[in-house]
Formats: structure tokens, C-alpha cells, sequence
């Protein structure tokens, strides 16, 4: 009896041993605030979630979530004031970021981290050619000279599908869609260990989107990057994604596979969220909308932070802080109903 009870341990510490080696990021109990106007905006609240080496973490949630706080806190690019971390560990490959000076961090930023921002029309500088600030990120990050870097930039570019002819083409002679291919060419000049995508299709029609995913997803296929994709579209995070937080009120409410989420979902906001989308094969007349409003982030509800939208909340959802509970291995939910919902979610689903 013993020595099967060591054999389990030692097996569950292999695994431990192993998903570690796998790890790149991994965020510990990050809290961040920002301070304007004499209140106190609680924008990320304890959040943790790790990424593994190659795959990518979608963070999905409606606008003012918390989501783009949590990329920028990582990247430590907040503008302070007013932003302030009070907690957490940011590691990457182990190292915390939160411990790193300001020039430690140029260092990483650009060629471990990079990021996309959402809108790739402000995210260029318009007085110089596109072809000039790709060279220029090469250039900051590796030993080589400005020839070699120009080189470079232009092998980048014609990566993302854009002539190395047009290096020298300002960001005004560009559409949407190729603007945001130069942005991604940015992104990934350096090889970069973990891109930040900050909703990297928004800005585009439905055609430029498919085109940017795909592109995206054989780019990370070739470099193994690690991507955190910033979104509010599930049909990209279906697309994209490994694995899927949700985050509702600047804390993750439910983590798990892209199949956990989408076959399993389990916490009432996601079950809201989906709720929202229109079906392709049923006869609605009307769309699903979410009760309520997105709470203050100065004066967060009291218990669970969803609670006054949700339609199983009772007393104790409204004075008890929801465990993060894990219902099934690698799935986690954040709701005082979790397991009974998820048996429930479960029954429909056989």
C-alpha cells in the first residue's frame, strides 16, 4: 500500500517536473491598481495563469475586463503614475520581471517579449518608412550592422507577405490589413519568446482577419513562439488558441483548454458570454445580452464580482469570495456553485 502511494507521488512530481520544463510565463497573484480622480480603479486582481512553451493563452472578456492591464503589466510598460503593481511575480524562464530595472527591461522587451497593439493605424510612426523601424527594432536587439539589419527587416517583411520593395513606403500607403502585417513583422523581428497579440484583428474586415490569423499561426508554428492573445471574438480564440481565461472584473473567473471552455464551460459569465453568440443554425429573432452592467472597478461588489448579474447568485455568493475550484484536471472555475454547475454542464453535454 506504501509503495503504491509513493509511486502516485512520484508520479505526480514527475509531471509537476515536467509541466515546469514547459513553462515560459508564469504570472503569480498579480494585483494592479490605478489611482485618478481620487479613486482607487482595481484593474487586475490576483490574477495567475501560466503559458507553456509554444502554445498560446487566449484572454477573453468583455471591454474593461482587466485583459490589455495584464499584457501591459507583464511587458512593465504602465504608465506610472497612475498605474501601481502592488503584488505579484512575473516569471519568465523563471526570472521575475517584476525584479528587473528599467534597463534591464529594454533588454527584454522586443527580443524575449513583444507586443502588438490593437490598432495597427497608431501603432506606426508616420514620418518614417516601414521598412526604417523594423530595421530599427533589429538594431536595438542584435549584433549586426545597419546593412545587414535593412536586410533583415526586409526578409521580415516579405515573411508577412509584403514585397521588400516597399521597404522604403511610409505607413499612410498602406492599408489596414498590411499595416498590421508590418506591425506583426515588428513583433517578430527579434524571434521574440512570448508575443503579445492586444486584439490583433479588430481594426480589420472579416477577409484581412481570416488572412492575419493565418498568417499568425504559421508564424508561430515556424518561430514556436508563445502567444497570449488578447480578445473578445470567441471565433478567434477558436481559431488560435490552446488553451482559454476569461476574465470578468479584472480577476480570471475560468481557465482550461480551448475543449474545456467551449465544451465544458462551467462559470456563468462564460456560459453568458456564449450565450451572446448568434447561432449559424438556429431561428432567433433576438440576441442574448448579459443582465446588468459591467461593475465599477472603484467599487467592486461585495463576495463574487458577478454576482449581481447572475442568475443563480443566493446570500452566499453575495458575502463569500469564490475559491478558484478545479473541476476537472487543468479546468478551473471561480464561482461558489462550480462543481454543482459543472455536473450540470456535463449532464447536457452526454
Amino acid at each position: 500500500m506504501e509503495n503504491n502511494k509513493n509511486t502516485t507521488q512520484n508520479a505526480k512530481q514527475a509531471a509537476q517536473n515536467e509541466q515546469g520544463r514547459n513553462t515560459l510565463l508564469e504570472v503569480k497573484d498579480l494585483e494592479m491598481i490605478y489611482t485618478t480622480g481620487g479613486e482607487v480603479i482595481q484593474a487586475v486582481n490576483h490574477v495567475s495563469f501560466k503559458v507553456d512553451k509554444g502554445k498560446v493563452l487566449g484572454l477573453v472578456g468583455e471591454t474593461g475586463a482587466g485583459k490589455t492591464s495584464i499584457a501591459r503589466s507583464i511587458l512593465r510598460i504602465l504608465p506610472q503614475p497612475p498605474a501601481k503593481v502592488l503584488n505579484g511575480e512575473i516569471l519568465l524562464d523563471g526570472e521575475d520581471l517584476m525584479k528587473k530595472s528599467e534597463k534591464e527591461m529594454r533588454k527584454v522587451r522586443g527580443k524575449k517579449i513583444s507586443m502588438i497593439f490593437q490598432d495597427p493605424m497608431t501603432a506606426l510612426n508616420p514620418v518614417f518608412s516601414v521598412g526604417d523601424q523594423i530595421t530599427e527594432v533589429v538594431l536595438l536587439h542584435e549584433k549586426l550592422d545597419k546593412k545587414a539589419a535593412e536586410e533583415k527587416a526586409g526578409d521580415m517583411l516579405e515573411l508577412v507577405g509584403i514585397p521588400r520593395e516597399r521597404y522604403g513606403d511610409y505607413p499612410h500607403q498602406f492599408s489596414g490589413g498590411m499595416k498590421q502585417r508590418v506591425v506583426i513583422a515588428m513583433a517578430l523581428a527579434c524571434s521574440p519568446e512570448l508575443l503579445l497579440a492586444d486584439e490583433p484583428t479588430t481594426a480589420l474586415d472579416v477577409t484581412i482577419q481570416a488572412q492575419v490569423l493565418d498568417m499568425m499561426k504559421n508564424l508561430i508554428k515556424q518561430y514556436q513562439t508563445s502567444v497570449i492573445m488578447i480578445t473578445h471574438d470567441f471565433g478567434v480564440v477558436a481559431d488560435i488558441c490552446d488553451n482559454v481565461a476569461v476574465v470578468y472584473a479584472g480577476e480570471i473567473v475560468e481557465t482550461g483548454t480551448r475543449e474545456d471552455i467551449f465544451d465544458r464551460m462551467t462559470h456563468p459569465y462564460t456560459t453568458a458570454l456564449f450565450a451572446t453568440i448568434p447561432s449559424l443554425t438556429g431561428d432567433e429573432t433576438r440576441l442574448e445580452v448579459i443582465p446588468g452592467q459591467v461593475p465599477n472597478p472603484a467599487a467592486l461588489p461585495e463576495g463574487c464580482h458577478f454576482h449581481p448579474r447572475c442568475k443563480y447568485a443566493d446570500e452566499g455568493c453575495r458575502n463569500a469570495k469564490p475559491e478558484f475550484t478545479e473541476i476537472a484536471p487543468g479546468h478551473y472555475c471561480r464561482c461558489c456553485k462550480a462543481k454543482e454547475l459543472f455536473e450540470k454542464r456535463m449532464a447536457e453535454v452526454k
